[in-house]
């Protein structure tokens, strides 16, 4: 762990005028250090790490959904969370991906700081690197801390975003087949 990082904890906490050597907050530094250090660990891996050789051959041609990935973020802005759930749908082309390196996928790219905008980018933009799919689409849903916690304190209020690449872009019937599987 970073001795700078916690360093910069207890600063922050007598910058809030608290004591950081009260019983309560002594181990605090260490702890939200730490913390920090788990909730951004996707700057440590790479896509080659997630998919480690699990991408295999398959004669599948028809759609793939992987629906209500649960994605943990930190929003790059405020450095509050925001937690919501990602919906991965492929078309193969010789090549499907173990089902679990989606929700590795996710929790890389969701385990840095972030905008969902973003996010959901990347997401679409590993899976097609993996697979070299026909075309990828992806939804994340996610409710923003740093909009229900601080400044306009909207308890109710979520974000939506996608990505289309390829035959889910550029054919209307792949998109709505998608969205309809999706949402049902």
């Amino acid at each position: 762990m970073s001795q700078e990082m916690e360093n910069h904890y207890r600063e922050i906490l007598s910058a809030l005028g608290e004591d950081p050597e009260r019983e309560g907050l002594q181990d605090t530094p260490a702890r939200a250090a730490k913390a920090m250090q788990y909730l951004t660990h996707g700057y440590q891996q790479s896509l080659g790490d997630i998919v480690n050789d699990a991408v295999f051959s398959s004669d599948t041609d028809e759609m793939v959904i992987v629906k209500d990935i649960e994605l943990y973020s930190m929003c790059e802005h405020h450095m509050l969370p925001f937690i919501g759930k990602c919906h991965i749908g492929y078309l193969p082309r010789g090549k499907v991906l173990g089902l679990s390196k989606f929700a590795r996928i996710v929790d890389m790219y969701a385990r840095r700081l972030q905008i969902q905008e973003e996010l959901t980018r990347q997401i679409a933009n590993a899976v097609l690197d993996a697979t070299d799919a026909r075309g990828v689409g992806v939804i994340v849903e996610a409710r923003h801390m740093c909009m229900m916690m601080r400044g306009v304190q909207k308890q109710n209020s979520s974000m939506k975003t996608s990505v289309m690449l390829g035959d889910f872009r550029d054919n209307l019937s792949t998109r709505q087949e998608f969205l309809t599987l999706v949402h049902n």
